[in-house]
C-alpha cells in the first residue's frame, strides 16, 4: 500500500507508525444491512478505521462502531488485499445508532468534523484510495441528507470537499484484531501519534454529547 509514514526521527519508530501494520489474522465477514434496522445504521469512510471507530463509539447515542471495508468490488477482501489498493474498498466504519438520541444528520456533522474531506485519497499520514473520504448511504433519505450535509459544510473549508457519496451495497467486517484497536492498544505508536491526537482535536471541536 502506498502509505506515507509520519516524519519521525528514527526508522524504528516510523516503521511502527502507520495503520498499515501487517495483520496476523484473516476472516472478514459480510454484514447484512438491508433489513428493518437499516435506518439506525450509517457507514462512513474517513481514513484509518482505527481512528474513525474510536471517534464514533464515543458519541452518545452510538451503540457500536465496526471497522470494515466498503465500496469495493472484491468479495470477502482481507486487510492485505485492501492494502494493495486493487479491491476498490475503503476502510469504513459501520455505525449502529439510536436515532432517538443522535440523528443521522448529527452523525454527518461528526463525520465532517472528524477528518479533512478535502484531501483526495488521503487522510493524515495514510495515502491511497482505501483512505478516501466517503459516505455510504443505506436509503434515499440518507443520500439526500448526505448531499445536503456537503452543501452545509462546503463554506467551512477553504478547499473543495471531495467526499464520495455512494450506496452501501456490501459491508465486510474487518479482522478481529482491527476491532476496538485504539482503545485496546493505547501505547501503539500510530495510535499515540495519530489516532489519539485526532480524537482530541475532534472532541474540542464537536458540540455533540459524548459518552464520557
Amino acid at each position: 500500500m502506498n502509505v506515507i509514514k509520519l516524519a519521525i526521527a528514527t526508522l524504528a519508530f516510523s516503521s511502527m507508525l502507520a495503520c498499515n501494520s501487517s495483520g496476523q489474522q484473516k476472516g472478514t465477514t459480510e454484514i447484512k444491512v438491508k433489513d428493518g434496522k437499516a435506518k439506525s445504521v450509517a457507514a462512513f469512510a474517513e481514513g484509518c478505521f482505527w481512528c474513525s471507530e474510536h471517534i464514533f463509539e464515543e458519541l452518545a447515542g452510538v451503540d457500536s462502531a465496526v471497522s470494515g471495508y466498503a465500496g469495493g468490488h472484491t468479495k470477502n477482501p482481507t486487510y492485505e488485499e485492501v492494502c494493495t489498493e486493487k479491491t476498490g474498498h475503503a476502510e469504513t466504519v459501520l455505525v449502529y445508532f439510536n436515532p432517538k438520541i443522535i440523528s443521522y444528520s448529527q452523525l454527518l456533522d461528526a463525520f465532517f468534523q472528524s477528518h479533512d474531506p478535502t484531501t483526495l485519497n488521503q487522510q493524515g499520514p495514510d495515502v491511497g484510495p482505501s483512505y478516501r473520504s466517503a459516505i455510504f448511504y443505506t436509503d434515499k433519505e440518507q443520500e439526500i441528507q448526505a448531499t445536503e450535509a456537503i452543501k452545509k459544510w462546503t463554506p467551512k473549508f477553504e478547499k473543495t470537499i471531495v467526499t464520495e457519496v455512494a450506496p452501501l451495497t456490501t459491508f465486510y467486517r474487518a479482522e478481529e484484531y482491527h476491532q476496538n484497536y485504539t482503545s485496546e492498544n493505547p501505547y501503539n505508536s500510530y495510535v499515540r501519534a495519530v489516532s489519539l491526537p485526532r480524537f482530541d482535536k475532534f472532541q474540542r471541536a464537536c458540540k455533540l454529547k459524548m459518552k464520557n
